[in-house]
């Protein structure tokens, strides 16, 4: 089936495909992955949902314990070393780095699954990709060059350059498509203010951001389309899963990629799925990795669940306002809980060029302070639409231009000082 079929099937439909990939899957990994032959034990494919549901939970320490304990690779390997193609650490943000291989097979259904991505950000054989991006270990954006030149659009790798030089090189390209973290395109538009470049004015019609939450905070869109002119899009992804989620014109949230991944929104505390509209952890299984499968992977990340109906006309499960944060993001601040995203979502609105969130402790309570690279006046208001908006007082101290890390990468912009 042609992706736009499978993108517009009945959620029936889909469901019932995602089960016949996932039987197929367990006959081909079962018993050569012995992580999996070990921790589905007794399980006979083919299997139904209800036996699905009560299948393990895999997580990142069990893969990151796993390696370790039987390097290179792990057991989560299914294949010889030698059928592996492409080598990739996770960034190490939340704990130690994974290794995570890809066959030749994988690395084409990694490429495949970006072409939702661009085919819902208007992307075409015609674009010039501009990849801002050092082109190390972690993942990133390998897979969108991967999957940009074999949709025939040019790729024009950003990496080595410093934040001058990569705007001069977009240019001179006429690159018509940014690829970034958010908060890198939002770098790069400070950048570009401060030689008097206008950004609109180089022919980039869209922007591409993974990495962070921060593209699908309605605020943090707002500000990159009108530096750049251009329409912003969301996509979501990991290392260990894949590239499974992408937002559409519609901009309302997060399309799961149900053609190639099972997506699950449960209780963290409680393993069973939440209702529509309410917020739980995103569970994903990946349907086309026999070489590096991850089954029931709690990704940690919080997501609001949806429904299939969107505006474009797509049926894939929808995550309404994309991720919310991570579940080992919660902060507590008297009584009330908050996300750095949640944080994200005021300053945006307000003219701060850089931020952070410091986390300390007064008399057993969590307190935070947030540090903004802006005028006295701006930072006044930015308390107090904190109060207004999180019922809660954080207070703002203002820092000097340029004081405040910049980000190619995930942004850090949370300080543990508790």
């Amino acid at each position: 089936m042609h992706k736009e079929d499978l993108e517009t099937a009945t959620p029936d439909a889909t469901r019932a495909r995602q089960l016949d990939r996932f039987n197929a899957l367990l006959d081909e990994i079962l018993p050569a992955n012995r992580f999996y032959a070990r921790k589905l034990a007794g399980i006979e494919p083919p299997i139904d949902w209800e036996t699905f549901a009560a299948l393990p939970f895999t997580t990142k320490a069990e893969l990151v314990e796993d390696q370790a304990a039987a390097p290179p690779l792990g057991t989560i390997a299914t294949y010889p070393r030698e059928r592996y193609l492409t080598y990739h650490q996770t960034s190490g943000t939340t704990g130690h780095p994974l290794m995570v291989l890809d066959t030749r097979e994988s690395w084409d259904w990694w490429i495949e699954c970006w072409q939702y991505i661009y085919r819902a950000a208007g992307v075409t054989d015609a674009d010039r990709l501009f990849l801002a991006f050092s082109f190390g270990p972690f993942i990133g954006f390998w897979a969108a060059h991967a999957a940009g030149l074999e949709l025939g659009a040019m790729g024009i790798p950003g990496g080595g350059l410093d934040s001058k030089a990569r705007l001069r090189m977009l240019a001179s390209a006429e690159a018509t498509v940014l690829l970034s973290t958010p908060t890198y395109a939002l770098r790069l538009a400070e950048v570009a203010r401060q030689a008097g470049i206008d950004l609109s004015a180089t022919g980039v019609h869209a922007t591409i951001h993974a990495g962070e939450p921060g593209a699908g905070i309605p605020a943090v869109r707002n500000r990159i389309e009108e530096a750049w002119g251009a329409r912003c899009f969301d996509h979501s992804g990991a290392t260990e899963v894949g590239a499974y989620g992408y937002t559409c014109a519609e901009q309302t949230g997060l399309h799961l990629i149900e053609s190639e991944f099972i997506g699950e929104v449960l209780d963290p505390a409680t393993g069973q799925a939440v209702p529509e509209g309410d917020v739980g952890e995103l569970v994903l299984t990946n349907l086309g990795r026999a070489g590096w499968p991850v089954i029931r992977y709690r990704t940690g990340d919080l997501v609001k669940a949806g429904g299939h109906d969107c505006a474009c006309g797509r049926t894939f499960q929808m995550l309404p306002g994309g991720l919310i944060g991570r579940a080992d993001d919660l902060m507590v601040v008297r009584g009330i809980n908050i996300y750095p995203s949640s944080i994200e979502a005021i300053v945006r609105d307000f003219d701060v060029d850089e931020f952070r969130i410091v986390r300390t402790r007064q008399q057993e309570m969590e307190e935070l302070v947030v540090e903004v690279e802006a005028v006295a006046d701006v930072a006044e208001a930015l308390a107090d639409a904190f109060s207004e908006r999180l019922a809660v007082r954080i207070p703002t101290k203002v820092v000097p231009a340029d004081s405040l890390p910049r980000f190619e990468l995930k942004a850090r912009r949370v300080v543990d000082e508790r």
